[in-house]
């Protein structure tokens, strides 16, 4: 087997993660809509979803922000429709930003089965993820992922190029044989065709907004769009077979 060195992302990749997220705000809307009879659902998640674009490009994956992001919202709502803003509804919301980082997170389906195939067939596995290292170093240890990655683990707050050259510069391998695999065109896939990496798309059925952008940039490794994590092993094998046959 073409031994390959693949650095993959975690959340939404390897894991379950947004579908928090969409859980946590469907919950804020509900409360809001009790509170405050006026904004629609889709103002009230709009606007939530400004504030948040706008926090996460100025602090990073920050898992902290995320609660405080609900909670300006809510400000935001009670000063327009003129609502006082009361002490057990702010912590009410607090509440429900902070359920997504304690609650025990579900691997996507196939996850260890994709892993051992990749461990087994000889690739190196590396994981590079964006937050921060309390909560996802939870995550991780939640789902046992350390025998796979053993020390090859890296967490940036701001993931993008200048985060991910940091980890390529730790990989004693070829960037011919450097993988970048994940579900986010602009934190995943963007930053390693920047770098000149091969890089894999897996979209994700539940995508954030600030994941997709437009790639208009020269892609110099090969690019691949998979339907699903179970693709990889199969992708992999087939792209070993044709190099042995060239």
């Amino acid at each position: 087997m073409n031994q390959q060195t693949l650095i993959l992302d975690l959340d939404d990749t390897l894991i379950h993660c947004n579908k928090y997220f969409e859980q946590a705000k469907n919950e804020f809307v509900t409360k809001i809509k009790e509170w405050i009879k006026t904004p629609s659902d889709e103002e009230i998640k709009q606007k939530q979803l400004e504030i948040d674009l706008k926090s996460v490009e100025i602090h990073g994956l920050l898992s902290e922000k995320f609660p405080e992001t609900l909670i300006a919202t809510y400000f935001y709502f009670c000063q327009k429709y003129r609502k006082g803003i009361k002490a057990n509804e702010v912590e009410q919301v607090r509440n429900i930003g902070r359920s997504v980082f304690e609650t025990e997170v579900e691997p996507l389906p196939y996850m260890y089965d994709v892993l051992n195939q990749l461990q087994q067939d000889g690739h190196q596995l590396y994981l590079f993820t964006g937050g921060d290292v309390k909560n996802q170093t939870r995550k991780i240890r939640q789902l046992a992922l350390e025998p796979y990655f053993e020390e090859r683990v890296y967490i940036s707050q701001h993931k993008n190029s200048k985060a991910l050259q940091k980890v390529i510069n730790k990989i004693p391998a070829n960037k011919n044989s450097i993988w970048m695999i994940g579900n986010s065109l602009k934190t995943d896939i963007m930053p390693a065709i920047e770098l000149g990496l091969n890089a894999i798309h897996i979209p994700s059925e539940m995508e954030w907004s600030y994941n997709i952008v437009d790639l208009e940039i020269e892609q110099k490794g090969t690019f691949a769009e998979l339907t699903s994590l179970l693709d990889l092993p199969v992708f992999f094998r087939e792209y070993a077979f044709y190099n042995e046959a060239m």
